[in-house]
């Protein structure tokens, strides 16, 4: 892919967007065992629908390696260095026999020990300035056994022989002659064998020490080599930066799988070593859905990848440009050497494009949001994404949130609301739900009210248990209103008409029961208790849908002197619930610290 650059504002941040293969191709280990992964048949189906290149993944791939993988290797390769070494240095060590189990092999042998014997010797009357005899052998032969020097030291270097043949070769030499020495080393392009003479055991020695110290050499450049792409991980990791994705727990999962090491087993585990690696994650389905100037922004939209990426920046969706849209991060991108401002490549699930658009996300969403690009301060630092960072969701489906830098859960709704934590909570304002399906989240709830009463009217909404919220209306009048059209809606839940009504998703079943915030108090302080709100609520008999009457409840917006908040609209319970004595009522305005039965 191409560089581009995002301009914000009058400040110019330029970027660089590549696509990656990336292939476990080199293979280390002292075994040279190859790298197995497995895949899933709808994996390979999804990549290849967008055109995923398998041939240019494979033939081309940069290699990479893991730390685990690359510690343990080195590992193995150091402790093979020094078993060597040890056997190298210790005189009494017994040569291994290798069996002749056929008569090529044995006539092989006794060739091979006539051939060194008759080099040896020549070379020795040599040395001690004789004339060697003239070679008779044939021209494969002496191909086959080549004269050479290697270190400044007579050698034999062995051509065309099998490993069979090799390793009687070693045996010959090492059983029959003291001063020659069977080497194997890298000329650059494969191994090759030889056989080294030495003058003594002294120069036996340092032949040894040196000859393996060069192959620890080579097998660490090998190890070096492989790493490959987790270069680029590390350098990320070490500098600490801000790694942006979207939805992107899996992503963190599989990049520290593939480059950190095997993945614990465990969910607290697992955090630890992703906030190790990656201290600063923020994920920006999670800021979509979580900051409320966001949520307009979408206007209740899905926060899926490319359906953001329409919503906001529609001016690079489209590919319009971003003339006339002043609230707008320009975004100008090279392409074929050439600048573009209105460049949408389209290539949907290419990672390269889906990084663009996540990046692009981010980009209009701290535009909104109204960070300054121009501050000295890192973005990690920064006061209106700092609540947000480290956040991930857990799955695709369940509305989960993880927090990696403390390992703490919290279901969707909880988690988004501890960033309010300014948020004032108006105890004239609230309804108390229980009863509704546990499917039901807190948003999926809070969007179901908001379709009636709309966009703006929850300010808040937080799980009292799995069964139970509490709503929070931004006017009081709205309390009233909505318990009024639960008890209309009730009324005619036999009529066709009902189920076509946004509310009856959260009546369903027909469990669902709704209160004002003195009902609550009211249920909470019976000696009765219970784990659900909605079985204490039952057991106090307070398990019926209940009305609040404005002419009685309403009073210049707060609940003052209520004597019958609510009307319990059935024959089989005529039990008046009494509210809180004069006096005892929370003004409006009052700040909730703790709420709970």
């Amino acid at each position: 892919m191409s560089p581009c650059n995002i301009v914000f504002s009058m400040t110019l941040c330029s970027c660089d967007r590549h696509n990656f293969y990336v292939f476990p191709r080199q293979e280390v280990g002292g075994d040279d065992t190859s790298y197995e992964f497995l895949c899933q048949t709808s994996s390979i189906d999804f990549l290849a629908k967008y055109q995923f290149d398998f041939n240019v993944c494979i033939k081309e791939g940069i290699s990479y390696l893991s730390r685990a993988h690359e510690d343990e290797a080195r590992l193995q390769l150091h402790s093979t260095h020094e078993d060597a070494l040890t056997e190298s240095q210790c005189a009494a060590k017994e040569t291994k026999d290798v069996p002749l189990v056929r008569m090529a092999d044995i006539l092989f042998v006794e060739r091979m020990r006539n051939k060194i014997s008759t080099w040896h010797d020549d070379l020795l009357q040599i040395r001690n300035g004789g004339s060697g005899r003239t070679s008779q052998d044939s021209t494969d032969s002496v191909n086959q056994f080549q004269t050479i020097f290697f270190k400044m030291r007579p050698a034999i270097k062995l051509n065309g022989y099998t490993s069979r043949q090799q390793r009687l070769i070693k045996s010959v030499v090492e059983k029959s002659f003291k001063d020659l020495a069977y080497i194997r080393v890298n000329d650059g392009s494969c191994f090759q064998q030889m056989i080294v003479y030495t003058d003594s055991g002294r120069d036996l020695e340092l032949l040894m020490k040196e000859v393996k110290g060069n192959l620890l050499k080579e097998a660490e450049m090998k190890i070096g080599a492989a790493i490959g792409f987790r270069h680029v991980i590390d350098l990320l990791s070490s500098e600490q930066k801000l790694i942006v994705g979207h939805n992107c727990f899996l992503d963190i999962a599989h990049v520290c799988r593939k480059f950190v090491g095997p993945l614990p087993s465990k969910l607290e585990e697992y955090v630890m070593l992703a906030h190790k690696n990656f201290p600063y994650i923020i994920d920006t389905k999670i800021l979509l859905n979580a900051n409320n100037i966001l949520q307009l922004k979408m206007k209740k939209s899905s926060t899926s990848l490319a359906k953001a990426f329409a919503i906001m920046c529609p001016h690079i969706a489209s590919g319009v440009g971003s003339s006339g849209l002043a609230s707008s991060v320009a975004v100008e991108v090279q392409v074929d050497d050439m600048i573009s401002s209105n460049w949408n490549s389209g290539a949907k699930h290419e990672a390269g494009y889906d990084a663009f658009m996540t990046g692009c996300i981010f980009a209009q969403a701290c535009n909104h949001l109204g960070v300054d690009f121009t501050s000295d301060s890192t973005l990690m630092n920064e006061e209106k994404l700092k609540n947000y960072i480290n956040l991930l969701y857990l799955s695709w489906s369940s509305g989960d949130i993880v927090d990696i830098k403390t390992g703490a859960t919290a279901t969707e709704s909880s988690a988004f609301n501890s960033f309010k934590t300014s948020q004032k909570i108006i105890f004239p304002n609230i309804v108390v739900i229980w009863g509704f399906s546990s499917k039901l989240k807190a948003r999926e709830i809070k969007d179901i009210i908001c379709k009636v009463f709309g966009l703006t009217s929850v300010t808040s909404i937080y799980h009292l248990d799995k069964t139970a919220v509490f709503v929070q209306f931004n006017q009081p009048e709205l309390v009233s209103e909505f318990l009024e059209l639960i008890s209309q809606i009730e009324k005619k839940k036999n009529d066709a008409i009902y189920v076509l009504h946004p509310l009856s998703e959260l009546l369903e079943g027909g469990s669902t029961r709704s209160a004002c915030y003195e009902v609550y108090k009211e249920i909470c302080a019976s000696p009765i208790s219970k784990v659900l709100f909605a079985d204490q609520a039952e057991a106090v008999n307070i398990n019926l849908n209940t009305k609040l009457l404005k002419s009685k409840a309403q009073e210049n917006g707060s609940f003052v002197n209520l004597e019958s908040p609510i009307d319990t609209k059935t024959a089989e319970t005529k039990q008046q619930i009494k509210s809180s004595p004069p006096g005892s009522n929370d003004p409006r305005g009052e700040m909730l610290d703790i709420v709970s039965c």
